[in-house]
């Protein structure tokens, strides 16, 4: 089950503070009308919460004012002038209608016609017989203002505390970050979205390449280059840019393509040139081989190319998939080979293709630790922590299935609450 988040305690707390309110300003208003305005301003952002607080505003101040217009015209000219009976007023507040939508587009207000309509008909339809609608339209004018500075006040509201925006938070994607679905909870998007918004230095590390990354990583902001193909490349997904890739000599590359060529392996080669990721492959009657093939060249990150490896072009990494038996058998040869000596090697079992497990060959240097280096060299950061699945091996171990965890370790070491600090200190004297 999905824990409580703050969103759903503002929210009971601005419901709370309008009946407060409603107590204190006595029968004058209507209580509803508040609460109603308050949990609109209730946002996953404070940036959110300040835009729509905005919309709710012009759109009250808009609806009042066509409303109490409407009033006069009621009072003073329809009742003493116009026939007609109910189907003119009804023309009346029809035409009304065009005027408050038309004039939000004047103002480039086009997101408050919601509400500046709502008003508007609550004055005009429901109240247009009380004893004094000129008071409705004072009290559902006030309700309305009063709680929309309720809702963004609580909404923005949070514990002062210290932020740490000298650590660099990374951590691993799949079992880590995301759930078993391949998606990240709304949870985890809302506080990381909003942990970085304030400063948090945060990136993932995988073994994806960034095609890959990109559905999962939808709506996440991230300011900081992502660490891909198990560290061959640091990738920047705002700019959609590569920022620095580990590349396979020539030589290594023309003595790993004969190796595979003379034993008939097909093979992936993955090639960055400028910004895009290029993938040449042959033709086989592998199965495997051409299922990814079939599944994967549609993607608009990814350009699949049907010819051999140009001499010039430089290898991120080569891939090979196959039924997980011959790839062991292909292993152990290639550790008896020279060339391969000199490369990094990393054979795992295949999550989409059962029985079959993938081959991969980069450059010796390519790894998570040391493009993590080269990333704190160029944000000249010392400090780092880390989540991940692998015992040992990271800050913060993370069992499979607790995707939350991340992100509420995270929140514990960028943003050291005052009244934790406080509490602590306190128990520290006693």
């Amino acid at each position: 089950m999905p824990g409580i988040g703050m969103r759903i305690i503002k929210s009971a707390a601005a419901v709370f503070l309008c009946f407060v309110i409603d107590r204190f300003r006595g029968t004058g208003g209507m209580v509803f009308y508040s609460q109603l305005a308050a949990l609109w301003c209730m946002r996953d952002y404070v940036s959110e919460t300040r835009q729509f607080a905005k919309q709710r505003m012009i759109g009250t101040v808009m609806g009042a004012l066509y409303g109490l217009l409407l009033l006069v015209l009621y009072h003073n000219l329809y009742r003493k002038v116009l026939p007609g009976g109910d189907m003119i007023y009804s023309i009346m507040v029809s035409l009304f209608i065009i005027l408050i939508l038309y004039t939000t587009v004047v103002v480039k207000q086009k997101g408050a016609s919601y509400f500046s309509c709502v008003v508007f008909l609550s004055i005009v339809v429901n109240h247009i017989q009380d004893m004094n609608p000129y008071l409705f339209v004072w009290n559902r004018f006030l309700d309305t203002v009063i709680r929309i500075f309720v809702g963004a006040a609580v909404n923005c509201f949070a514990i002062p505390g210290e932020k740490h925006k000298e650590i660099l938070f990374l951590s691993g994607l799949d079992d880590t970050l995301l759930a078993k679905d391949g998606c990240m909870s709304d949870y985890s998007r809302v506080e990381l979205n909003r942990m970085i918004r304030s400063g948090a230095k945060f990136t993932v590390s995988t073994v994806r390449t960034p095609a890959s990354l990109m559905e999962p990583l939808r709506g996440i902001h991230l300011e900081i280059p992502v660490i891909a193909m198990d560290g061959a490349a640091l990738y920047d997904i705002r700019e959609n840019r590569y920022e620095y890739v580990y590349t396979i000599s020539e030589k290594h590359c023309a003595a790993a393509m004969d190796f595979f060529d003379r034993r008939k392996i097909p093979f992936f080669a993955n090639v960055v040139i400028g910004d895009r990721l290029l993938i040449y492959y042959q033709d086989t009657d592998r199965t495997a081989y051409n299922e990814i093939i079939e599944r994967l060249r549609r993607s608009p990150y990814r350009n699949y190319i049907k010819r051999p490896v140009p001499k010039e072009e430089k290898v991120v990494y080569f891939m090979m998939i196959d039924e997980s038996a011959r790839i062991d058998e292909l292993y152990k040869e290639m550790e008896q080979e020279e060339c391969f000596r000199e490369l990094k090697i990393v054979k795992h079992p295949s999550t989409e293709c059962a029985g079959c497990s993938l081959l991969k060959v980069y450059h010796r240097d390519a790894s998570k630790e040391n493009m993590l280096e080269y990333l704190k060299g160029q944000l000249k950061i010392g400090r780092t922590v880390t989540f991940g699945t692998i015992e040992g091996k990271y800050t913060h171990l993370i069992c499979p299935g607790d995707f939350n965890r991340v992100v509420k370790l995270m929140k514990r070491e960028y943003e050291r609450r005052k009244i934790c600090m406080i509490w602590n200190c306190s128990r520290i004297r006693m």
